[in-house]
C-alpha cells in the first residue's frame, strides 16, 4: 500500500525539467518543472488507477475473499503495466522540446520506486498461494 501511495502522490510531483540555459526548451508550450498531471492527459488516470490496486488488494484480504487467482497477481499485473508507461514516457519517449533539453525529475523516481515496491509487494503475497497441480492433459 505503501508503493501505492507513493504512486499517487508521485503524479502531482514535478517529472520533467526544462534547461533554464537554452531558450528553446518547453514542453507544451511551458517551461520549468512539470508534473504527470501537467503534461499527461490520460497516463495520469491511468497511473492514479493503478495506484488503487493495493488498497483492492487490502480490502480483498481483510474480507478473506475467494479468487480463482492467487491474490496479488492481478496487482502486479496492473503495477508491471505502469512500470512499462512510466518508463516508457521518462526514458523512451520524453514530452517535450528538444527532448534533449528535458531532464527528470524527483517525481518520476519516486513513481519508479513506487511501483517496484508495488511489484514486489504484490510478488511476495501471490507467492503465498499454493496453486492446486492438475493432470497432465486437462485445461
Amino acid at each position: 500500500m505503501v508503493g501505492g501511495a507513493v504512486l499517487a502522490v508521485s503524479v502531482f510531483l514535478p517529472w520533467y525539467g526544462t534547461d533554464p540555459s537554452s531558450r528553446f526548451a518547453q514542453i507544451n508550450g511551458a517551461r520549468g518543472d512539470q508534473s504527470c498531471w501537467d503534461v499527461h492527459p490520460i497516463l495520469r488516470w491511468l497511473l492514479l488507477a493503478a495506484a488503487v490496486a493495493p488498497f483492492i488488494l487490502a480490502y480483498i484480504i481483510a474480507t478473506d475473499t475467494q479468487l480463482s487467482w492467487a491474490r496479488g497477481e492481478m496487482t502486479m499485473v496492473t503495477s508491471i503495466a505502469a512500470l512499462g508507461l512510466i518508463f516508457y514516457n521518462g526514458v523512451i519517449d520524453r514530452p517535450g522540446n528538444p527532448s534533449s533539453a528535458i531532464s527528470l525529475k524527483y517525481g518520476w523516481f519516486l513513481a519508479l520506486a513506487g511501483t517496484l515496491a508495488m511489484i514486489a509487494a504484490a510478488a511476495l503475497r501471490s507467492s503465498e498461494h499454493e496453486r492446486a497441480r492438475k493432470p497432465p492433459g486437462t485445461i
